[in-house]
């Protein structure tokens, strides 16, 4: 799957669970500062993309998570 598909996903993911609009979800955008997710929405967050990807994103890596891009590089490895 190419960076642009996992984005595609991942914004339409991002855009269900946070009061933000599609154009405002970009590869640079902090989850936190720049689209107001706490931390219970990055833990809802991550078990979507877990359930749409099918994939076991480790507890390590959840520190490591602070933008979209940073979701997007994991997922597309």
């Amino acid at each position: 799957m190419s960076y642009n598909e996992v984005f595609e996903k991942v914004a339409g993911l991002i855009e269900m669970q946070l009061p933000v609009s599609r154009d405002k979800i970009k590869p640079e955008s902090k989850l936190i500062e720049d689209l107001g997710a706490d931390s219970a929405n990055i833990m809802i967050l991550i078990c979507d993309i877990e359930n749409e990807f099918d994939v076991q994103v480790e507890n390590e890596m959840l520190a490591t998570i602070t933008t979209v891009d940073d979701i997007v590089k994991y997922l597309a490895k």
